[in-house]
């Protein structure tokens, strides 16, 4: 498994956010040049975190974006599977995959099983604040 350059920007652009004192908005502009990520790119990436509402915005002067929760309260588990999508090591593992024929017999699934579960486990275990 690898995270994608989409799903590494949003989390940094959320322990950018999370630096920020609570409840500012945040010019993107700002945490763009901040974070050496272009603009062009993190308009890609903010509605995903908008539309799940982890993150809130507002637009004109004095905009921005901010957090919707506590930095504590964010998962990084939660921030890479929305930008990622599964984080299972093999396809078959993957949420909503078709249920593999050769599961029964297959010598593997018990390995890959449990490295799902240590992915997620450990993702889930880390929360924004942790980052911060």
């Amino acid at each position: 498994m690898m995270i994608s350059t989409r799903g590494r920007y949003a989390l940094r652009v959320m322990t950018d956010l999370a630096k920020s004192p609570e409840g500012e908005y945040v010019p993107m502009k700002a945490v763009a040049a901040r974070q050496g990520i272009s603009l062009k790119y993190l308009e890609q990436i903010l509605p995903v975190l908008t539309r799940n509402g982890l993150i809130e915005g507002v637009h004109g002067k004095g905009g921005g974006y901010r957090l919707t929760r506590r930095p504590s309260e964010y998962r990084v588990g939660e921030i890479l599977r929305l930008t990622e999508g599964s984080l299972a090591p093999v396809a078959c593992l993957a949420e909503g995959a078709e249920p593999c024929g050769r599961a029964e017999s297959c010598s593997t699934i018990a390995f890959w099983s449990g490295l799902d579960r240590t992915i997620n486990d450990y993702v889930d275990s880390v929360c924004l604040s942790d980052l911060v």
